[in-house]
């Protein structure tokens, strides 16, 4: 039902067959792999329950393994949205949104969840996308590392080891980060790690920094306390959009009524989760009883404050605003480089949106 490959989920980093890796470290980073795992093999087999025959079926690929981020979509199912919108909605898990840009664009999923830098990048190689949600109207990416390492910033970052998964789409978008923030590119070591084994490769000191989105800022908070050291892209001025919801070209094109009624339910449940999180979250939490409700509601506290407008503009909840995706675009042109260049405007579309809604009113954010 779900394409996953079991010789690469269940791949296991070098680090642990280093024998030279404190044991304490490899337990720490075993068991985070293990809860990972669980979670992969219970997500990569989600249907939604409200699944009926004449739906029409959409594998939807996510970008990471189940948590708070992707509650709507379970809240939606739960309630019949997409089943009386004619969709039958199967959810896949994946492993980072260069994974995600690659599938879709290649058409082996018509739609999923990728940041949207990273889907430029793809565009200009060829995959065929098109953008028609914008769920963070903030780059997630941030980097994380412990306070005795010595590192203060950016400038520090050359010579250390980063960790990673080989498709994170923060790899795809280092090379604009190193030169917006004045350091080479190629003065850091990128070391392969799955994706739940950042947080353990962090505190077995396997790597000297891991970046993370933000809305699992709460774990790394809580797992390292006064220890944790935090870096927002968004704070250095390097803020393009973040997640959003792509589609290949040609199934869209085929499919417009399908998208349209896909995107419409799932901005009217980004909308309703943010208003109301608690019964939202706890769908999410239903479907995977490996998670904690208070841990995916402090994930979902921090996709809330990314899924807002940094101008505060009042643009409609889940749009692309033309003026600041030309500059995205020219960000990556001219620090990581379009290999194909394109006319920007034609790769995403906010004619599905209900441009009646708003979002919110914000909460305190508190400290980070």
């Amino acid at each position: 039902m779900f394409r996953i490959h079991a010789q690469r989920l269940f791949s296991i980093p070098e680090k642990l067959r280093d024998r030279s890796f404190g044991g304490r470290a490899r337990l720490r980073l075993l068991r985070s792999l293990c809860c990972g795992w669980a979670l992969l093999i219970a997500g990569a087999l989600w249907i939604s329950p409200a699944a009926a025959a004449g739906n029409q079926r959409i594998d939807f690929v996510l970008n990471w393994v189940p948590a708070g981020d992707f509650a709507p979509y379970y809240y939606a199912s739960k309630l019949g949205w997409y089943e009386n919108a004619g969709i039958d909605l199967r959810l896949e898990f994946g492993k980072g949104s260069s994974f995600v840009a690659q599938k879709v664009g290649a058409g082996i999923n018509p739609a999923g969840v990728a940041d949207m830098a990273t889907a430029l990048v793809a565009i200009g190689r060829g995959a065929d996308l098109v953008a028609v949600y914008n769920i963070y109207a903030n780059s997630a990416h941030g980097f994380y590392w412990l306070k005795d390492t010595g590192i203060t910033g950016p400038q520090d970052f050359p010579g250390k080891r980063i960790g990673a998964p080989a498709a994170d789409g923060v790899r795809v978008m280092w090379p604009a980060f190193a030169k917006a923030t004045g350091i080479p590119p190629e003065s850091v070591t990128w070391v392969n790690i799955d994706p739940g084994a950042k947080l353990a490769a962090l505190q077995g000191r396997a790597v000297d920094i891991v970046p993370s989105f933000y809305n699992r800022h709460y774990l790394f908070r809580r797992e390292l306390g006064e220890r944790m050291q935090f870096l927002a892209w968004r704070d250095t001025g390097v803020n393009p959009y973040g997640n959003s919801i792509i589609v290949h070209g040609a199934f869209l094109r085929a499919n417009t009524p399908l998208i349209e009624n896909f995107v419409r339910v799932t901005q009217r449940a980004f909308l309703a989760c943010a208003q109301a999180p608690e019964p939202c979250v706890r769908t999410l939490v239903d479907a995977h009883p490996a998670l904690r409700l208070d841990d995916e509601l402090a994930n979902w506290k921090l996709v809330v404050e990314l899924m807002r407008d940094p101008q505060d503009s009042g643009i409609v909840p889940g749009a692309h605003d033309a003026a600041r995706l030309r500059s995205d675009y020219e960000l990556i042109r001219d620090f990581i480089g379009i290999d194909r260049p394109y006319d920007v405007s034609k790769i995403y579309t906010n004619e599905f949106l209900d441009r009646s809604l708003r979002m919110p009113e914000p909460a305190d954010p508190g400290k980070r």
